[in-house]
């Protein structure tokens, strides 16, 4: 009688402990996916893609709950450097460039933005919220619009390495001649962050404007490759950034070395980059569209875009 009362007590505790382990599964399985849906994946879009085949979320209006992310980050005490370069006549873009990232960008977040220009007389004065600063950093003119867009990855990550190690946790990469129109915000933060280019994210893959010759460290073969990303606009970890532009930096390099410049320069190696190195967010063409006259059915709410200017007039070598 013994014996069996042991046994019987025996099933017991094994009952119990499948029934509480299984309840916890199901108990993971449940928030994992709640905190999925609202932090980062699929609150109700479906005519579009919000997660790659690597598992990385893709972000879109509505792929996101903005009141539960922000609060996720408020407790965290973040600061976000965001680097823009403004040489030669490009300077004209920066009054709008800085206010409307005040309307928009980061609000109520601590953003120290990192200017890098050959005239800082010509910086305007634009007003900064709390805690929003601003540091002017001056560079040598250049006379070739390619040389300033391939020096920005060394200079970005000297800066990095030298002097935002205990200044900042995230960095975002941005064009000047932009400008914001709608939330850009923490909603946008990843270990490493790329921005689908507006002219491919609805093309095949075949049409990706990628450096197709193999003598270039950019190469990429015609059947390989997942998205098409602008080198307007990129960010991510310190930890990472640092990692992606030391990278291209010495690619571009050794391009240099052997006579070669890939067809669109830093953005033919970031793409380069990306292909090998994933990223953990894609931000949608919402965060870098056309111009903002130009309108898409999947594109429901225009965050940032390029404003419209004659390349002609502004580069130094057209």
């Amino acid at each position: 009688m013994t014996m069996r009362l042991r046994q019987i007590f025996y099933f017991f505790l094994l009952g119990m402990f499948v029934g509480l382990s299984l309840s916890g599964l199901i108990y993971w399985v449940i928030t994992s996916i709640w905190f999925g849906n609202h932090l980062t994946g699929n609150l109700g879009r479906t005519d579009v893609a919000s997660v790659t085949q690597w598992l990385a979320p893709i972000v879109w209006e509505g792929t996101f709950d903005s009141t539960v992310i922000d609060s996720i980050y408020k407790q965290q005490n973040i600061t976000v450097a965001t680097t823009v370069f403004a040489l030669g006549k490009y300077t004209r873009f920066l009054k709008d460039f800085l206010e409307s990232a005040e309307e928009h960008y980061f609000v109520g977040f601590r953003v120290h933005y990192y200017l890098f220009t050959d005239q800082p007389e010509e910086v305007p004065n634009v007003k900064l919220g709390q805690e929003r600063y601003l540091t002017v950093k001056k560079l040598p003119s250049m006379n070739r619009w390619q040389d300033i867009s391939m020096s920005r990855m060394g200079i970005l990550e000297k800066l990095i390495k030298d002097e935002l190690a205990s200044e900042a946790d995230y960095i975002f990469c941005l064009d000047v001649d932009t400008k914001f129109h709608g939330r850009w915000s923490v909603e946008s933060l990843g270990r490493l962050v790329g921005v689908i280019h507006p002219w491919f994210f609805d093309a095949p893959r075949f049409i990706f404007t990628y450096e197709r010759r193999p003598e270039s460290q950019a190469y990429i073969p015609a059947e390989e490759g997942d998205y098409y990303f602008t080198g307007a606009a990129f960010g991510g970890s310190l930890e990472d950034v640092h990692h992606l532009t030391k990278t291209c930096r010495e690619q571009m390099n050794i391009d240099i070395a052997n006579s070669i410049e890939a067809i669109w320069h830093e953005e033919s190696h970031l793409n380069k980059y990306f292909l090998h190195n994933k990223p953990s967010k894609l931000l949608s063409p919402e965060y870098l569209w056309r111009d903002i006259s130009m309108s898409s059915g999947y594109v429901k709410i225009i965050r940032f875009s390029h404003v419209a200017k004659n390349n002609a007039e502004v580069r130094p070598n057209l």
